[in-house]
């Protein structure tokens, strides 16, 4: 079962999974999905994990893993409505994980890196750096992950993937964390491209099929466990759009607009225990995985 199979991140592990045979249920309300990303073989069921329905759902499915990628993605949106993002994160996670409970199903739990670490005490932040979260939805997302090792842990086991700024096709263009989707965008429609603060801020940026591969890898995993994915690589943004310039051929213009609140300055995971424990590591460098983009948006439109 992959909850928010129809959205950036889920409907590439659903591709995923079913690339390696499984028989895959995709679970999702369609508020930030799209019927476009479901993959064609996979089962969908329309439905909010928060809803009763959800519970008879995954009982009578009866996954061996349950791959929850469904959440609010947006900080911007957490801040402005945290009762919203605490339904979506804490209490639909909470369901998800009765669910996987009552099922003896595997879960692993596709959720944020640098939005549980804050400011980074050090660089890059291994999965034993402080949890300081700056946002609400940085603490959503960590209260969801203690509900899960409360009502999971280690039989059925939880493996929980804290993500660095993931990238790719089918990536939205109307939520502040996207901003290679955002800037790829612009770009085509020949319009400014907004950088918030002086452009110096660093992100560690993965691309969306090395995830699909760490959740595949997770989803064998026998054993509880938490490990970044990430590509363990800083890049300023600054040096983002001189990149996406060179590789597009276009000249931007660029505006400086403020720095927005809870922005963090530099964020860099260390991915070093999903190498050691799930035998993951990225395949697409950035430059790459930018041509991929670039490429899927023009020829499909994201």
């Amino acid at each position: 079962m992959v909850t928010g199979g129809a959205g950036f991140i889920g409907s590439h592990v659903a591709d995923r999974m079913l690339a390696d045979g499984a028989d895959v249920l995709v679970v999702d309300d369609l508020s930030t999905g799209s019927l476009a990303n479901l993959p064609a073989g996979a089962r969908f069921e329309q439905i909010d994990i928060v809803d009763p329905g959800f519970g008879d759902l995954a009982s009578d499915f009866r996954a061996d893993t349950i791959l929850h990628c469904a959440a609010n993605a947006s900080v911007v949106r957490a801040d402005a409505d945290p009762a919203g993002d605490a339904r979506s994160n804490v209490l639909g996670t909470l369901e998800v994980a009765k669910a996987a409970a009552a099922a003896r199903s595997r879960l692993v739990y596709v959720t944020t890196g640098g939005a549980l670490y804050g400011n980074p005490r050090y660089l890059p932040a291994d999965e034993d750096h402080p949890i300081e979260p700056l946002s609400a939805y940085g603490l959503s997302k960590w209260v969801a992950e203690r509900y899960i090792s409360l009502l999971l842990g280690s039989d059925p086991p939880a493996i929980v993937l804290r993500l660095a700024n993931v990238y790719g096709p089918r990536q939205r263009t109307d939520l502040e964390g996207g901003v290679v989707s955002i800037f790829i965008d612009r770009l085509q429609r020949g319009l400014p491209l907004e950088i918030h603060g002086d452009g110096s801020q660093t992100r560690d940026f993965v691309f969306v099929s090395d995830v699909a591969d760490a959740v595949l890898l997770a989803s064998d995993c026998q054993t509880a466990l938490t490990v970044n994915v990430a590509s363990g690589t800083g890049t300023a943004i600054n040096e983002l759009v001189s990149t996406l310039t060179r590789l597009s051929g276009r000249t931007p213009v660029v505006r400086h607009t403020a720095e927005r609140p809870h922005d963090i300055a530099h964020s860099r995971l260390d991915p070093r225990r999903a190498r050691e424990r799930l035998g993951w590591t990225p395949k697409i460098d950035l430059e790459t995985g930018l041509q991929l983009t670039w490429q899927a948006r023009e020829a499909h439109g994201g």
